[in-house]
């Protein structure tokens, strides 16, 4: 794995050397843009909107709008102001993993201790381990700062950036149903069908197969061979309400017994 970041972890008055890895990568494929005509590949430009001109690099600076006019920032200006955070994770809380709701949690980023640094490293997991708490802390990135949440998983330190408060939008905004009338025997229904298709979650079950099947029709027509017909989409219809029972006892009597992976 590639070090995205080096700096410490402050926990109280100890101080753990630490690098940062990426945890997740992504499974996609990188499509170029290309002329029909004669598959060259189509590049962005950085234009000047009012010349029209292309920029160079070296003439392209960051800037904030303020009071209607732009602000110019230096990198000594954007290192000044991360000086302070941007080489430390510090420790501020712990807390009950199960009082921070998944909508706050982004991406996640394994630590791992310097050399020499281990014992530290290895007594705030163990200790964290015993106590079932997990860490709240900040940490200063690529310019952002970020609320954070450092858990052990395995014989691994964890951090994932969360969200603030204010950067998840609030529910009232939606029209969504308070309570729902529907009678006792529906609802045993749903719970049995939920029953029904109940297992046990491991992750190897579930596979990204859209990539897979995108990946055989590239080599498929670098190979020549012809395509074949897109078969129709199939729409979701609508449950409408006074059908809702037939369906529920329709899909209980399925011989199906477990959901499938979309």
């Amino acid at each position: 794995m590639r070090t995205i970041w080096k700096g410490s972890l402050g926990f109280g008055l100890v101080n753990i050397p630490i690098k940062m890895y990426s945890a997740t990568s992504q499974r996609r494929l990188d499509f170029d843009l290309l002329d029909r005509r004669n598959h060259a590949r189509v590049r962005n430009k950085r234009v000047n909107e009012k010349t029209g001109e292309e920029v160079p690099y070296k003439e392209i600076v960051k800037a904030y709008k303020y009071n209607d006019k732009y602000v110019e920032l230096t990198e000594e200006d954007l290192e000044r102001a991360e000086e302070e955070k941007s080489q430390q994770i510090q420790l501020n809380s712990f807390v009950e993993e199960g009082e921070i709701d998944e909508i706050y949690f982004k991406k996640p980023y394994y630590l791992a201790p310097e050399k020499g640094n281990k014992t530290g490293y290895g007594l705030l997991r163990d200790a964290m381990r015993r106590t079932g708490k997990v860490g709240i802390a900040t940490v200063v990135m690529r310019g952002k700062e970020d609320l954070a949440v450092i858990r052990p998983m395995g014989d691994a330190l964890v951090l994932q950036k969360l969200r603030f408060g204010e950067e998840v939008k609030d529910v009232d905004e939606l029209n969504l149903p308070h309570k729902v009338d529907i009678g006792g025997q529906q609802l045993d229904m749903a719970v049995e069908l939920i029953n029904q298709f109940t297992t046990e979650f491991d992750i190897r079950d579930y596979k990204d197969t859209y990539t897979e099947k995108l990946m055989k029709t590239i080599e498929s027509k670098a190979k020549g061979k012809k395509k074949k017909a897109a078969s129709k989409k199939t729409e979701a219809v609508p449950t409408k309400t006074k059908d809702l029972m037939a369906q529920l006892k329709a899909s209980l009597s399925s011989d199906q017994r477990r959901m499938r992976a979309s």
